[in-house]
């Protein structure tokens, strides 16, 4: 499998526009022309071959570097070089043992801004009351302290999750207009990244974001809104099958998004104690009937803990865990899901799911422990999301953020990290519309829609800046990469040698081995036109004498110029 295929791509390989092949219609405002969401360069066909005959049978081959960075790759926003040494250094289970285990809950977001004066600057706004003066400003602070969670992860897989559940129980941070209310929520995903998903449905129903996301809070005996049982249903649940009659799509049909928007009325949101509420009033009290894909179940009356019965109809279908594990599996593994992997992998995932209560742990320690999981063509076949890209950047190559005693600079800086990855087409807080973001569920570009036109120059852009000697500059403080800074933190012999140092870095970087051609460019990169023993000597000498502004510059420069063109590979944008 050629993982580096897909930026070389020929035009000529293409038979249709992407556009004709897009399953939903796109939100309004989606960029057009000049600003493309797909490459003329990605798939227009899914492969049929199966890809992996691997199943979930434990793995038990080589454990190392490379396969403790593969894991950790997909589980982490870009591993640094110790966190994958150290794993390396442990057996698998142990490690995920450790990814599996929640860190405890991170304290809430602050005010940094002076127009917000509901609380002093370095205090939480969480607990205020709503001021639309001030909405704009929280709403930064809420964006700025979750890039700071993504930055500051300890190895564990909880920030991996809190985006899965972000993108899959989709809320927009804009369109809710409540800061307080997307704290919740995002508190509410964190609380059940590794827990139980029918407890988070239930829970994410009556959530106040979601309430006034979908119009829950606007649904009534007398008008039920069908936006929240019919996303359920489609986009959270069971998903929608083949049609295969007027309003019947398999798993479920019209008249259940009809009879679920019954069950769900009479929910209201409260500003003043930022909590979902049950008015019996508003509520219809008529007894629901479902179709035979969910067995001609009824409903009756329950009040307030109707809803709770809906969700666990839904969750006693089967269906419900396939489409979660195959949203899963996209999210760790692959997009393709051909018939053998369905069979061996999601088929029985999902009856493990089943069995588990809908426990998602033991789920992810299946897969993640499996053949398959580590089979050779599920490593670096992933193209990073704007987020892995630009934080697993910062991470990786140990960019240095201000601490909190600069809490202004603190997030001044992780909100321009913010507006990085809204220019690579995703922003955290606000996915382009109810079904996530497109490179998770659109068929069949799925990842290939991070790389277009548009995306890949900001990506490289990004890169340029952090290696530059100026880097960025805001409130105060600068981040950059400090190359110098990076290599001391390797093995002194591996820093020493031209071709170890290389490696060492390409290894750390790049998911897939690279070429004998590309490492010798890359020596070229580091040694223009002189022997290898010359880096040596350079970085001797700098090393006798560091504060020697001439010596340092001499080595400065040239990693600079190595780590830039490392940066610059197509691999680099591979998980």
């Amino acid at each position: 499998m050629d993982r580096r295929a897909f930026l070389r791509k020929p035009a000529t390989t293409l038979t249709t526009s992407a556009a004709a092949v897009l399953e939903r219609p796109q939100p309004s405002g989606t960029p057009t022309g000049d600003d493309e969401t797909v490459s003329r360069y990605a798939n227009t066909k899914l492969p049929t071959a199966a890809r992996s005959t691997a199943g979930l049978s434990p793995y038990v081959g080589p454990w190392g570097y490379a396969q403790a960075a593969h894991l950790l790759r997909r589980c982490l926003f870009g591993p640094t070089r110790t966190e994958i040494t150290t794993a390396a250094s442990q057996n698998l289970v142990q490690v995920i043992n450790t990814l599996l285990t929640a860190p405890p809950a991170p304290a809430p977001p602050l005010n940094v801004s002076a127009t917000d004066t509901s609380v002093a600057i370095g205090q939480t706004w969480v607990a205020q009351p709503f001021d639309q003066n001030f909405e704009g400003v929280r709403r930064t602070s809420l964006r700025s302290w979750w890039m700071g969670q993504l930055l500051g992860q300890g190895p564990s897989l909880v920030e991996k999750m809190t985006l899965f559940w972000h993108n899959h129980f989709v809320i927009e941070l804009g369109d809710i207009n409540d800061a307080r209310y997307g704290y919740q929520y995002c508190a509410l995903l964190r609380q059940h990244a590794l827990g139980n998903i029918q407890r988070l449905t239930e829970d994410i129903t009556v959530a106040p974001a979601m309430l006034r996301y979908l119009n829950g809070n606007q649904s009534t005996a007398t008008a039920p809104n069908e936006n929240y049982g019919r996303e359920l249903l489609e986009l959270f649940t069971v998903g929608k099958g083949p049609l295969i009659g007027p309003g019947n799509y398999t798993t479920y049909t019209e008249d259940d998004v009809q009879a679920a928007a019954r069950v769900l009325t009479g929910w209201r949101d409260n500003a003043t104690t930022q909590a979902g509420y049950f008015t019996a009033s508003r509520h219809s009290t008529t007894t629901k009937l479902f179709s035979s894909a969910f067995q001609n179940t009824t409903i009756t009356n329950q009040g307030d803990q109707e809803y709770k019965a809906l969700i666990a109809l839904i969750f006693a279908q089967v269906e419900t865990a396939r489409f979660l594990c195959r949203k899963l599996y996209r999210w760790f593994v692959y997009y393709v899901i051909d018939a053998t992997a369905e069979a061996q992998v999601i088929q029985p995932l999902a009856q493990l799911l089943m069995q588990n209560n809908y426990n998602v742990a033991p789920v992810l320690r299946t897969l993640l422990s499996s053949e398959h999981f580590f089979d050779a063509v599920n490593m670096g076949c992933v193209i990073k999301s704007p987020l892995d890209f630009t934080v697993g950047t910062a991470r990786q190559l140990q960019i240095a953020f201000p601490a909190s005693t600069s809490l202004t600079g603190q997030y001044a800086m992780w909100n321009y990290l913010n507006s990085v990855t809204n220019l690579q087409q995703q922003y955290l807080g606000d996915p382009p519309n109810v079904a996530g973001w497109p490179a998770y569920w659109q068929t069949p570009q799925y990842y290939e829609m991070w790389i277009n036109a548009v995306t890949l120059p900001r990506r490289n852009q990004f890169t340029d800046l952090m290696i530059s000697t100026n880097g960025y500059t805001t409130s105060g403080a600068t981040i950059k990469i400090d190359p110098i800074e990076l290599v001391l933190t390797l093995p002194p012999a591996t820093a020493a040698d031209p071709n170890l140092l290389i490696a060492e870095l390409a290894r750390l970087l790049t998911p897939i081995e690279l070429t004998t051609n590309q490492l010798t460019f890359l020596n070229d990169t580091l040694l223009p036109g002189l022997p290898d023993f010359e880096w040596t000597v350079e970085w001797q000498e700098y090393l006798a004498a560091p504060t020697n502004a001439t010596k340092k510059a001499a080595v400065r420069t040239k990693l600079q110029a190595l780590l830039r063109q490392l940066m610059g590979l197509a691999e680099y944008h591979l998980s």
